[in-house]
Parts: structure tokens; sequence; C-alpha cells
């Protein structure tokens, strides 16, 4: 099977990004990273941002996006944002109270996720959905996770990061089984129980067997790998994350 690359989410060095975004792109490239997840563009236009990594040799494979970037007359400004950016994949890391308080809630929200992918597909794009840990605890005898994903079209990405996942007491591999060939892009985040610093290889994570579900079934382009609780410096700690995952033959 063909290895699939490991990017980097912009949200682990946002600071970085604040102050010096070409430098930092520079940094995560030579790091050894193929492509980058943005979260906030840090006053660029696709333009500046789409010239940055032509220059480094990296690729965007997802963007962190509001859901109301997604409709409307905004959905129009974000599809051309986004053919210039090069990416095709607009991932929704979270969503306003009234659209998750309930599985009703959760319902109307999958219906309206359907309709965005409908709207995206003639462009080559694709919308998705990004989880914290609130999807793991059941709302009317189901997982907000099982009630968006059990009611969306194949089509919406299901970005499981598996560090939210488990904070949430949720074991994320059968999830891939569970809902085979939607995890496109996934979240490479550890969780510990006892050191809430851990670097990717240090924690509770089962990663063997996560990474041959996507492999085998979760038909993954993109391992993306995030990072928010730092021993080092954020830049030291994305670089020691992708050197852990080289040591397990990745």
């Amino acid at each position: 099977m063909a290895q699939i690359p490991f990017a980097l989410q912009l949200y682990s060095v946002r600071a970085d990004c604040a102050k010096d975004m070409p430098g930092t792109l520079e940094a995560v490239a030579k790091m050894g990273y193929k492509a980058v997840e943005f979260a906030g563009y840090h006053n660029r236009t696709a333009k500046e941002l789409r010239k940055m990594l032509d220059d480094l040799g990296l690729v965007c494979c997802g963007t962190h996006i509001g859901l109301d970037t997604l409709l409307g007359d905004e959905l129009k400004k974000s599809i051309e944002f986004n053919l210039t950016l090069g990416n095709k994949y607009l991932v929704v890391p979270g969503l306003a109270e009234n659209r998750r308080n309930s599985r009703k809630a959760w319902l109307e929200t999958a219906k309206l996720f359907n309709d965005i992918a409908d709207k995206l597909a003639p462009h080559g794009l694709f919308t998705g959905y990004h989880n914290h840990h609130i999807e793991f605890t059941a709302m009317d005898g189901e997982l907000p996770w099982d009630t968006f994903f059990g009611n969306t079209k194949h089509e919406v990405i299901m970005q499981l990061d598996t560090g939210n996942a488990m904070h949430g007491g949720a074991d994320p591999l059968p999830f891939l089984s569970k809902y085979p060939g939607r995890a496109i892009t996934v979240h490479v985040k550890e969780f510990s129980r006892t050191n809430d610093k851990a670097l990717i290889g240090e924690g509770d994570m089962k990663w063997p067997e996560f990474f041959s579900l996507c492999q085998k079934i979760g038909n993954t382009k993109w391992y993306i790998v995030e990072h928010e609780t730092y021993a080092h410096p954020p830049l030291e700690c994305v670089r020691l994350c992708l050197e852990n995952l080289r040591k397990m033959g990745l």
C-alpha cells in the first residue's frame, strides 16, 4: 500500500505563524512535513499563501473554518479562496451551541452539511467535520458523532481527532470501521492519562492499529499532526512528533 504522507495542523504553531508565517512554513518544510492544514490565515491572501507553499514544495491539505463561511454569500468566497489555495478539504472544527445541543439539532446540522457537500462537489471540493470531546457523550441515547455521521453523505469527511476522542472517553479505532472510507484526513494527536504534555508515541494511543485501519479501510489521504500542550517550544514539539512517527516506520 502507498505510504500516507504527514501534514501539520498549523494551530500547533499558531503563535509562530502570527509572528512569522513564511519562516514558520519554511521550518515546517525542513522538518519533513509534506503539507499543512490552516486554522486561520493571519491576514494573508490565498494568493500569498499559495506562493509561500509553492516556493517550499508544500501543499495545503485542509483548512479549519467556521460553518458560517460555508453558508449563503460566504460560500462563494470560500470556494474561490480555497481553489486559489489549492485546497480541497474545508473542515468545520466546531459548532455553535444551537447546532449541537440536542439530537434534533445534530440531525438538522447533518442535513446542512449534506447540502454544503452538494454545492461544493461541482468544484471538486469537500466539507467535513472535526471532533473535540463533546461528540462522544451520549445525547438522547446516541453519540452525537454517530447521529452526525450516520446521517451525512459518504462525501462528508470524518476528520477523526484521536486525542480529542480519547479525551471524551472514546476509543477512536472502532469509528474507522463503522464509517469506512470517510477518514480522508485524520488528526494524529496523542493522549496520555498521566502526562498531558506527551508527544506522539509517548501516550496511550494504539498507533499501529490506528495507522493500519487508516491504510486498509479509512481511505485516508493525509495524516495531520496536531499538538497543543507543550513540554518544549511548539516548533520543537512538532519536530519531535514527526521524528517519533518516523521511528514507528511511517
